[in-house]
């Protein structure tokens, strides 16, 4: 059991993509204005949409916007166990941020309980240096076929003895049922930490929703802790789960530059688009599975992958990459961020068969770099110049492999203490590089869509727009939540 004294909250929802990370997100803003030392905690989290922490190693994004939210530097121990899937049925397991190795989804399920030491160490280490810890539950409370050795919800939760609050979305329906039906599946011991419930996305009179309420606390005996309307600029905020990819399929805007980018099927670190995204002269759409790369499109972008091989033979059985050939010998320009960036080139080589059977297979042949997967992983935060479009940028890199060719001879970036990294075609139509999160740079960003042939709105500050969606959606849960209350839930948990 922990042995922590900090007051904790868990939330908990009846399902994925019920507001857990959104409502984290905002409770960390709103009580961080409250002059609160708060950490966000989520113990374990599966994504391929990962940050780099200050201290080293991988998180996932939703903890990187929560550590925002509370004004602190990001830490590994924020996300102590991330799974980041590479195939339907496995996954890359990292620990402290550090690659741990691969397992299979049967074998993880037998593997996980030994994790929960790290686990126990990062939540304790959080606490030591703060007022209030928020901790993010994963996936459904309900899932009690996967309890034995669980470690992301009531596993952790009973383990730590921290408080729980259950999280339902209205807008999704059923959400009478949802709350009443995991209430009913659980333990006695899950039970027991449960302290209330709150209802999430809610649209029209509340006071419609009494009766409702008066149901599930009859049929529970908890307490609601508060409705919470439905946020409309959540969408200013970087997802973390693909699901939120579905709306963005919707071109950004109807005027501008055109952007596709193919919806790959291991698609990693797709928040790089947010940025261009929010910019009023740019249409950025992403081309789902079944459809085609719009034939209009000034720009495509690859986007990263948590398996590039893999996703190489996605693209062609899309006849993607009929399209993007076709693309560039109109003149169209094509941009790769790393795995789409290593597809961009003539071969990948993958001798020690890290994604697959090991081999060699080609590439999209727009660069003329090829591909050695394999070395330690890179997980660092990067800046420095572009000598390619003059300009400074600061971002980050997670990849294996190293690339090497002609072609990188015209790098993108010039990394201060590391060197130069990507490629420029020599006619300068195709290029790409490692470095994600560049959009984020305002500077960057501009002179990126300058070399497409577009424009960036001047006065747009992306981070200044993160930061006033954070503040609102703070305020938000302030005037929907009573924090006093959530507060002495979360200081019952002290030992």
């Amino acid at each position: 059991m922990s042995t922590k004294s900090t007051p904790a909250l868990m939330l908990m929802g009846t399902g994925s993509d019920v507001g857990k990370s959104l409502i984290v997100a905002g409770l960390c803003r709103a009580f961080t204005n409250q002059g609160l030392k708060v950490r966000p905690f989520k113990p374990q989290n599966m994504s391929n949409n990962a940050a780099i922490a200050h201290d080293g190693g991988e998180i996932g994004r939703a903890q990187a916007l929560q550590a925002q939210a509370c004004r602190v530097p990001t830490s590994h121990h924020m996300n102590p166990v991330l799974l980041k899937p590479e195939s339907m049925t496995g996954s890359q397991v990292i620990v402290h941020g550090k690659r741990w190795g691969h397992a299979a989804g049967k074998d993880y399920q037998r593997l996980k309980r030994q994790f929960m030491p790290a686990v126990i160490e990062s939540f304790n280490t959080l606490g030591a240096d703060a007022d209030l810890v928020l901790v993010e539950g994963a996936g459904s409370a309900s899932e009690v076929n996967l309890r034995a050795g669980d470690i992301a919800n009531w596993g952790f939760a009973v383990e730590s003895q921290t408080p729980v609050a259950l999280i339902g979305d209205i807008d999704r329906g059923g959400v009478i049922a949802s709350l009443v039906g995991t209430w009913n599946v659980i333990g006695d011991a899950e039970r027991t930490l449960l302290k209330g419930f709150m209802i999430n996305r809610f649209r029209g009179d509340m006071s419609l929703f009494s009766e409702g309420l008066q149901l599930i606390t009859h049929h529970t005996g908890l307490s609601s802790l508060g409705i919470v309307p439905h946020f409309a600029d959540a969408h200013k905020l970087p997802p973390e789960d693909s699901v939120a990819l579905d709306y963005k399929s919707i071109a950004s805007h109807t005027k501008g530059l055109k952007i596709a980018v193919p919806q790959i099927a291991r698609i990693a670190n797709y928040d790089d688009f947010d940025p261009l995204r929010a910019e009023p002269h740019v249409q950025l759409v992403f081309v789902a599975p079944g459809d085609v790369i719009p034939a209009d499109a000034d720009l495509i972008i690859l986007p990263g992958s948590k398996s590039t091989i893999a996703d190489l033979g996605h693209l062609r059985a899309q006849g993607w990459a009929l399209d993007i050939q076709s693309h560039v010998r109109r003149g169209g320009q094509v941009w790769g961020i790393c795995g789409g960036y290593q597809m961009l080139g003539r071969q990948l080589h993958d001798p020690e068969g890290i994604e697959g059977p090991a081999g060699s297979v080609e590439g999209l042949g727009l660069l003329d770099i090829d591909t050695i997967m394999g070395g330690d992983k890179i997980t660092i935060e990067s800046g420095g110049h572009s000598p390619f479009l003059q300009a400074a940028f600061q971002g980050y890199e997670i990849h294996l492999g190293r690339t090497r060719g002609p072609d990188c001879a015209r790098p993108v970036f010039e990394i201060s203490g590391r060197g130069p990294d990507g490629a420029v075609r020599r006619d300068g139509l195709v290029a790409g590089g490692y470095v994600h999160g560049m959009f984020k740079h305002d500077a960057f960003r501009r002179a990126f869509l300058a070399w497409a042939g577009g424009e960036a709105q001047a006065e747009l500050n992306f981070n200044a727009q993160v930061e006033a969606t954070l503040d609102a959606l703070g305020t938000h849960l302030a005037q929907s939540l009573n924090l006093d209350q959530l507060f002495a839930i979360a200081a019952s948990a002290r030992c």
